[in-house]
């Protein structure tokens, strides 16, 4: 099956400037993500996963076009959209869309729910008569779990659940290909999460959605993703089937989030092994020569600081950027 998406060797720098240097200082380069390479099937859910810092935002950022790539290529249905020109972008704009993580903070206090939902469908078919444009905007608040009659309310008058479903239906007013969720549901209770989640999981396989979902949770990635891409420091560390993923993983960064994922069980937790992960992540503007994970890594050698891994294939989409890696059978992850 050809891939909706393909990410080759994708790229994100920022110049950052020393607070108090001369204006003619060369500024800084701050490497946000490096040299992601994915693919993305039609219908498929892609789960990313790490720490804060990791990239994984600025990933979705870069291909959804609100910020600039520095290298690498975007391939979305054909069309390259990391060297595309603004204005060329706009046509596949309306078929990429993102979920962000904060659904009050993502929606304008100045104006209505139903306009809201509506402003994407107005931007990119502005001849769409206003009754047209109220009928689906009612049917789509009606799919995504809201009464249609709350449509002229403000979203200070919603719940952080169902400021979430207004941003989910403002996503899926246009009917895209691609959906890409920066953890929806990161600042929900966890009732809540569960419902956004089944939610998102049915409107995915209703309308053939393919899905990028972006958390901190390997539960919630597992439940929902085919696939996992673990990412530390802008690279990628790790990707496989999810149940693999989570089960067997090979890489130590891997082992240890999914080691840190706790269990329902007293009895089980106690008994687990858990690798701990000592020191902090290395800041971007300096990364780690070599393998940026070497100077947290527990089976790091003086090799590691050498060269960059490259992502090793073990077969059935399985990938590993270690010449290390080892197999480690964990208690599964819940979710």
């Amino acid at each position: 099956m050809s891939s909706i998406l393909s990410v080759r060797n994708l790229s994100v720098t920022f110049d950052v400037r020393r607070p108090g240097a001369w204006p003619w200082t060369p500024p800084r380069k701050l490497h946000a993500v490096s040299e992601v390479s994915f693919e993305l099937s039609p219908g498929e859910c892609l789960g990313v996963v790490g720490e804060s810092g990791s990239g994984k935002s600025t990933l979705a950022r870069a291909i959804v076009g609100t910020i600039p790539s520095s290298g690498g290529n975007i391939m979305f249905d054909g069309a390259d959209l990391a060297n595309m020109e603004p204005r060329e972008r706009r046509v596949h704009r309306r078929d990429v869309q993102m979920i962000f993580q904060d659904p009050l903070a993502a929606l304008n206090p100045r104006m209505t729910v139903g306009e809201i939902i509506a402003e994407p469908l107005i931007t990119h078919e502005p001849g769409t008569p206003r009754k047209d444009v109220k009928a689906r905007v009612g049917a789509l608040m009606e799919r995504v779990g809201l009464l249609p009659n709350l449509m002229n309310r403000y979203p200070h008058e919603f719940s952080g659940g169902q400021c979430q479903r207004i941003g989910i239906a403002r996503a899926l007013i246009l009917q895209p290909k691609l959906i890409i969720c920066d953890e929806p549901v990161s600042a929900l209770d966890v009732s809540v999460q569960a419902q956004v989640i089944n939610l998102l999981m049915e409107l995915r396989r209703d309308m053939g959605l393919s899905m990028i979902f972006i958390a901190h949770d390997l539960s919630v990635v597992k439940h929902i993703s085919d696939r996992t891409l673990v990412m530390y420091l802008g690279r990628v560390m790790e990707m496989a089937d999810s149940k693999t993923l989570t089960t067997i993983p090979e890489h130590p960064y891997a082992q240890a989030l999914i080691a840190s994922v706790p269990i329902p069980d007293p009895v089980l937790e106690r008994a687990r092994l858990r690798p701990i992960l000592e020191g902090e992540l290395p800041s971007p503007l300096a990364p780690p020569s070599g393998c940026v994970f070497r100077t947290r890594c527990p089976k790091a050698q003086a090799t590691c600081a050498q060269a960059k891994p490259v992502l090793e294939d073990l077969g059935d989409g399985h990938q590993v950027a270690c010449p290390f890696h080892a197999p480690e059978k964990l208690l599964a992850v819940t979710g």
